[in-house]
């Protein structure tokens, strides 16, 4: 802050995210005392949401800002004695819990803001470099077509063009890296922003429910771990690690997705159902990488019945003993199907046919079935949807 005021040139950039931040305390501060005049007591969720959206649009000055204003705005008008910034010591509690959950309301947005701004800029750079590499190499091989009658030189330039080939492998899997750990964790971070939200909510009533505020905040570290395993194990994918197995029963670790994939499923309609084997043989697998194939594979059907109407959105996972010593594991929807022409790339990296996808969930699945010695295939239904099915090696 200090640096800005010492630069000039810097103060006009400030003055939207100042008036932002200054803008929506006041605008929270007017409906708090509006909702006050109805009911005895009122929340401080409109200040929050200042907050959140100040460093969202503006920044983290902003929402700083806004933080800092909301908390005069809550001690001067609503907390005892009124009028004043003194805080009697019965409402000490209050005063600290929302001052706190403001400033990691704060922090938090700037911080997922910056980050989503981050990643872009990298995809974008990527993008660029990949482009112009590319150009450089057409333009290697054209010089190579018009100099073919010198041998020597035929080969020096052939050299140089496969190093720059070697080198544009090696920039498309840092992209391919990128797109498969963007993709995995998306699912954990969502879970950490919902928790938050909902720890923040639970801490803001009146009086806290801090038993709920204690499960939320220990959601948000398992959801955070999680997202952690996640990146670990991609990067130990790409990287040829051996992955961590252990010996585990298929349906227990079924049972651990549905529950996970419940509330997506609840949300788009979709009924899951189970169609476990009893007595499957343990498989050796690592555990968070297959959860991921599971959870790629449910999100896959969940999708896949988006816009079905007119019939039931069931998504069965089915469990079941083959006579190879394997155990086989299906994921059947009533969505719209596969078509013919798509089945045999559906499994390719960046290929996609939904207008947001990224084309990688199915195929950092069928790497993981590989890694694990099985297989991975889809097949359409009968009357409505597909299947994607896989096998793994009973562990003997």
């Amino acid at each position: 802050m200090a640096s800005d005021m010492a630069n000039p040139r810097r103060l006009p950039g400030m003055v939207f995210p100042s008036l932002l931040a200054i803008g929506l305390a006041a605008a929270a501060f007017a409906l708090t005392n509006l909702l006050q005049s109805v009911v005895s007591t009122a929340g401080y969720v409109f200040f929050y949401a200042a907050v959140l959206g100040s460093a969202w649009f503006g920044g983290a000055w902003s929402g700083a800002l806004a933080a800092l204003v909301s908390i005069v705005a809550v001690d001067y008008y609503f907390l005892n004695p009124v009028y004043s910034l003194g805080v009697k010591r019965e409402e000490l509690p209050i005063f600290a819990e929302f001052g706190a959950s403001a400033a990691l309301v704060a922090w938090f947005s700037a911080w997922r803001k910056q980050a989503e701004k981050a990643l872009q800029q990298a995809r974008n750079e990527l993008q660029t470099r990949v482009e112009e590499r590319t150009a450089e190499l057409r333009q290697s091989n054209q010089q190579l077509l018009a100099e073919i009658a010198e041998r020597k030189r035929a080969q020096d330039a052939n050299n140089a063009a496969q190093a720059e080939l070697s080198r544009m492998t090696r920039i498309s899997a840092l992209g391919a890296l990128a797109a498969s750990i963007s993709h995995e964790v998306n699912q954990p971070l969502a879970a950490v922003v919902t928790n938050a939200d909902a720890c923040a909510i639970w801490l803001a009533s009146d009086p806290p429910n801090l038993e709920e505020a204690r499960q939320a905040a220990d959601a948000v570290a398992r959801e955070g771990t999680r997202a952690s395993e996640v990146v670990r194990r991609i990067r130990a994918l790409f990287t040829k690690t051996v992955p961590e197995k252990t010996r585990l029963d298929m349906n227990d670790l079924i049972r651990e997705v549905c529950a996970l994939m419940h509330a997506e499923a609840a949300h788009n309609r979709v009924v899951l159902a189970l169609e476990l084997a009893p007595d499957l043989p343990a498989v050796s697998i690592d555990r968070v990488q297959m959860q991921q194939v599971l959870a790629n594979l449910m999100q896959n059907g969940i999708e896949a019945m988006s816009g079905v109407e007119g019939r039931p959105r069931r998504l069965v996972i089915r469990s079941e003993r083959r006579e190879a010593g394997e155990v086989s594991v299906a994921v059947e929807d009533s969505g719209v199907g596969i078509d013919p022409k798509d089945a045999t790339r559906i499994f390719d990296a960046f290929f996609t046919t939904k207008a947001r996808g990224m084309g990688m969930g199915l195929s950092i699945s069928h790497s993981i079935v590989e890694a694990h010695g099985g297989r991975l295939w889809a097949a359409a239904n009968r009357d409505y949807g597909a299947t994607l099915q896989f096998t793994l090696p009973a562990s003997g």
